[in-house]
């Protein structure tokens, strides 16, 4: 597994206590997880509560961000929840794994574009771990992977796809939302939505296993632990 640049990680000052890591076994209602969350949130802030990654998996829904736009919903096949979390519109559902990531950034760096680039050179970690060489791009959020198997754009772009969607939100320096990494969802579901407001028909969305790659959430978040580690430190099961 690569090791990530300096620049990427946010280890914590030393002495600190490891991040909590839990893995809920069934679906999580969006509603259960926003308020466990941001309660959470609330007391790592208050100095009240450990750090902790919580590895869920959704129902079907559509969440949008502060910067949604309306039109952007096209097919409302799925619940609608806005939410706080910075960026536009996503998918959650079966076969995706959302890691919600509950950090507090006094003790590490008070920086929130440091601790995006960290969220994604973690996603990068992880996907190299199933040889996919995922990558970010300026102006488009998320985590990329370029698909040459694809037509080329008629500007001669090589098509690329998102594997893994990001969206934080920051208060009092504690984290809370987090990431999302398509495993084996039903990527038509995303469909219903222009995918963080980018509606270029070269860009497009991608799973592990519309790759080719077949594996199971096990190993996923097995690959998560692993590549977290050297960016935001050491991790104890909650």
């Amino acid at each position: 597994m690569p090791t990530p640049r300096l620049s990427a990680t946010l280890l914590p000052r030393p002495g600190s206590p490891p991040v909590e890591w839990v893995v809920s076994p069934l679906p999580v209602s969006y509603e259960q997880a926003l308020a466990e969350m941001e309660a959470r949130a609330t007391a790592i802030a208050a100095g009240e509560a450990a750090e902790r990654v919580w590895l869920i998996e959704h129902p079907s829904i559509y969440t949008a961000g502060t910067s949604a736009k309306p039109s952007d919903l096209l097919d409302a096949r799925f619940p609608v929840f806005k939410t706080g979390r910075g960026g536009q519109f996503t998918y959650h559902g079966p076969g995706q794994r959302v890691a919600y990531v509950m950090l507090d950034l006094k003790r590490r760096r008070p920086d929130v574009r440091a601790y995006v680039s960290a969220l994604e050179a973690w996603l990068i970690a992880t996907l190299a771990a199933f040889d996919v060489r995922a990558e970010t791009r300026e102006g488009r959020v998320g985590v990329w992977v370029a698909r040459p198997d694809k037509p080329v754009a008629a500007g001669g772009d090589t098509p690329e796809d998102k594997i893994a969607a990001l969206g934080v939100r920051v208060r009092r320096w504690a984290t809370f939302h987090g990431v999302a990494l398509n495993v084996a969802p039903e990527l038509a579901h995303f469909q219903g939505i222009v995918p963080c407001g980018i509606a270029e028909p070269h860009y497009g969305v991608t799973s592990l296993a519309d790759l080719g790659v077949a594996t199971t959430f096990a190993e996923v978040d097995a690959a998560l632990r692993a590549a977290f580690a050297p960016i935001f430190g050491a991790t104890v099961n909650a």
